[in-house]
């Protein structure tokens, strides 16, 4: 593998990191915080870091990347930004733990939105802002903004883009990459900042606004408040839940929409089964909360819609405990831990694409018993799945059912009981925060043993990173020359 062309990749990006880890200090000194020194401490070591990286590896430097490099680079990039992402919270003592530092981390740039911290609004407000920012910047991947901004990468760059970016497409907007991964951060840009300018024209001041749309748009879901989006009023909440939906749709959609090519967008298959799913299972479980549970029915429409959509996209925000709701109501709400957003959104999970392209083909399977003799084909808008992505896809679904169900074995044998064993694989490895058992939208993941925070840490990683890109560096076969 070219290692001096991966270091300096990794130099890259830790020098990006510690520029956003610099804009931590904006915000101590505006709410007069005594972390300045700690905060500075963190981005010099992450830039001086980064520096000695890009540096010492420019030395006959070949910028080709196969793609061994590039799973290779992608994987251990993540492990290197939630490396060096704890200093903030360890160099200033908010989280002063490493297991627990390194959990929060990982989970903020997964945009997992699991948490360790009981009292967050005890933490200092640049802590806040560092927190919310690793989210954003997971968001879309930072990976991919190295290649929106570092063209150098070449051809090397659009295998990074795909095996990074979780779920985005293989679908180019234009010829080169680069320009594909600007515009898709130009879209998260501006999505961002819209939503931030309405959450501010409630009743959020400007830091709770920003630190709002950073968490919505990356479908993270870290809030400034302990009780989540509860604390804010409903206006507040029917724009994040507008704007959780939105992230939770492929994002060249967006990109689409913005040119006018309305019947693409809306013909477009996984939009439209996404949005029925969304539709049908807010619709049951606020018949639920209106009929079975003293709710008003605007109450039980804005709670059902806002979970579902929170839960479907893995932002994780709450509004409400779902534990309390009704058995067959949060049961509803954990089966969605399983469906995920779109692909080429920000949200985490199996992605719907997957269960209708599952769906299809079985179907395909039926007809074909009952046809042998008949060419049938399976389509999605208007492209022929052929065999070998049908069975990469139900590979994936297999090793997803085997990882969650030998996560939650492993949970079980380290003290966890079943329910918070299944609930805590799948709220961790779909990236959704909040699970189910002692790790409701009520609780956190503090009391979890260490052994637990590491491999949910881990889950967190492999999943946001749809499993095989990282767990194909644990075989035999990658080593081999």
């Amino acid at each position: 593998m070219n290692f001096r062309f991966i270091l300096n990749i990794f130099g890259r990006v830790l020098i990006l990191l510690g520029t956003f880890m610099l804009t931590s200090i904006v915000w101590a000194l505006v709410y007069k915080e005594e972390v300045i020194d700690e905060l500075m401490l963190s981005s010099l070591l992450t830039l001086a870091a980064g520096t000695a990286m890009y540096f010492f590896t420019l030395r006959d430097l070949k910028k080709e990347l196969g793609l061994k490099d590039s799973y290779f680079t992608v994987t251990f990039t993540w492990v290197i930004i939630s490396i060096f992402g704890t200093l903030p919270y360890l160099l200033t003592g908010a989280i002063p733990n490493g297991y627990d530092a390194v959990f929060e981390t990982v989970s903020g740039f997964t945009t997992t939105g699991s948490s360790i911290l009981n009292d967050i609004e005890a933490l200092p407000k640049s802590i806040l802002y560092w927190r919310s920012l690793t989210h954003w910047i997971g968001g879309m991947g930072i990976i991919v903004l190295v290649v929106a901004i570092l063209p150098l990468l070449r051809i090397g760059g659009y295998n990074l883009f795909k095996n990074e970016a979780s779920g985005i497409s293989y679908e180019k907007l234009t010829p080169k990459t680069a320009s594909t991964a600007k515009r898709l951060w130009g879209v998260y840009v501006t999505l961002t900042f819209v939503l931030m300018g309405l959450l501010w024209a409630g009743d959020m001041d400007f830091f709770d606004a920003m630190n709002h749309a950073f968490s919505t748009m990356s479908t993270g879901g870290f809030s400034t408040r302990n009780a989540s989006m509860a604390a804010y009023s409903s206006y507040a909440q029917y724009v994040v839940l507008l704007f959780m939906f939105l992230a939770g749709m492929n994002f060249y959609l967006h990109y689409h929409f913005v040119k006018g090519r309305f019947k693409r967008v809306f013909s477009n298959l996984e939009l439209r089964t996404y949005s029925g799913i969304v539709l049908v299972i807010a619709l049951l479980i606020a018949s639920v909360l209106y009929f079975k549970e003293d709710f008003g029915l605007e109450q039980a429409l804005r709670d059902s819609f806002f979970q579902v959509v929170s839960i479907m996209t893995t932002t994780g925000f709450a509004t409400t405990d779902y534990l309390k709701w009704p058995q067959e109501a949060w049961i509803l709400i954990f089966l969605l831990m399983f469906v995920g957003a779109s692909v080429g959104s920000t949200g985490g999970g199996i992605k719907v694409i997957r269960h209708v392209v599952s769906f299809r083909n079985v179907m395909l399977h039926f007809r074909r018993m009952v046809h042998p003799n008949s060419v049938s084909l399976l389509k999605i808008n208007g492209e022929v799945i052929d065999d070998e992505k049908v069975g990469s896809l139900i590979s994936f679904l297999v090793l997803y059912l085997l990882t969650f169900t030998a996560g939650s074995i492993i949970m079980v044998f380290l003290g966890e009981d079943v329910l918070t064993s299944v609930g805590s694989v799948a709220a961790n490895m779909g990236g959704v925060g909040p699970g189910i058992g002692t790790v409701g939208p009520a609780a956190t993941y503090a009391h979890m043993p260490d052994a637990g925070k590491v491999l949910l840490s881990f889950l967190m990683l492999i999943g946001r990173l749809e499993l095989t890109t990282v767990l194909i560096l644990f075989t035999s076969t990658f080593w081999e020359r």
